[in-house]
């Protein structure tokens, strides 16, 4: 081989190339270190922000008045699911955050109770929706359904929303819960307890003739109201949390000053710890357990509030 008097041999030209590539890939790594470390450490604002560490997590850190606001930092839309186009429950009204920028979201079915429709719920859709959730609030077949019924419809509004809704794209349907007013409250214990996968239960002041629920393993959050004459706490939700499994993650919220259809209107203590709950168990974001551990303490809104602290899901 003919070498030119400057370059040296072959092995010692590919020596120097290569010394010369690595400090220079070097250099740039480390400037994509900085750079990288400097936006982990920077503040997290907006909708889009979370942290790589919890794939699930959603929307910027939380804070006492941003979960007890009337929206959170997602926009929301809306589409009306017609009964004539679903089977298995009576359609309703399905909530989601507008941005596509975070990927999938987290679900909840929300279920009205006794005689009633799906209005006396639809607080709730653009309130929990405006935090980081899909939410469907439905009608049943009819209003008289009991709340073993109420349970099944709602499984089938989480089927439609995962795998038939227009909005399907924007599911986790790996992450998903249930809520429901009275019978249906009741009915949501029934959903857990049929479909062990749900990630989040809540009954707000439920009914059911089934008074224990040892089978439920969803984690699970029970509103009751000292108040209620219809399903009065001490023969309702005071058994139903006391039945469920003690290592289960549950907790037991009764609402002060308060009766049977207090979750029918706007309110932001059943809100915010909705909130904590579903974010805490279906997004498994621990941001959300410094407002349920230490557990809450009576107020004017709460008149008391038992669970396991801290959680272990």
């Amino acid at each position: 081989m003919q070498l030119h008097p400057h370059t040296g041999s072959p092995a010692r030209t590919r020596d120097s190339l290569g010394r010369r590539f690595r400090h220079r890939a070097g250099r740039l790594a480390g400037a994509a270190a900085a750079l990288a470390l400097a936006v982990g450490l920077g503040p997290l604002s907006g909708p889009g922000a979370h942290a790589a560490g919890n794939p699930f997590e959603r929307g910027p850190a939380p804070t006492t008045s941003s979960i007890e606001a009337v929206r959170g930092p997602y926009a929301v839309s809306q589409t009306s699911v017609s009964s004539l186009s679903v089977t298995g429950f009576g359609g309703g009204t399905i909530y989601y955050p507008t941005s596509t920028s975070d990927g999938t979201f987290g679900a909840v079915a929300i279920s009205p109770g006794y005689t009633a429709y799906e209005s006396s719920i639809a607080w709730l859709g653009p309130r929990l929706a405006s935090q980081g959730f899909v939410v469907f609030t439905i009608d049943t077949l009819t209003t008289l359904d009991q709340p073993d019924s109420r349970g099944r419809q709602l499984l089938a509004a989480l089927d439609h929303l995962t795998q038939r809704s227009s909005v399907r794209g924007r599911v986790d349907a790996s992450r998903l819960g249930v809520m429901g007013h009275s019978m249906g409250g009741g009915g949501s214990l029934e959903a857990a307890k049929s479909r062990p996968a749900l990630q989040a239960a809540i009954p707000l002041t439920p009914w059911n003739l089934d008074k224990t629920w040892p089978e439920v393993t969803t984690p699970t959050l029970v509103f009751g109201a000292d108040g209620d004459s219809i399903a009065p706490v001490s023969s309702h939700s005071e058994p139903f949390y006391s039945s469920l499994s003690s290592s289960l993650d549950r907790g037991y919220l009764e609402l002060n000053s308060a009766t049977h259809f207090t979750p029918n209107s706007s309110n932001t203590t059943i809100a915010k710890y909705s909130i904590s709950w579903l974010k805490r168990f279906i997004d498994n974001d621990t941001r959300y357990e410094q407002f349920l551990c230490p557990l809450p303490r009576p107020s004017l809104t709460i008149e008391e509030y038992r669970g396991n602290c801290p959680h272990g899901s």
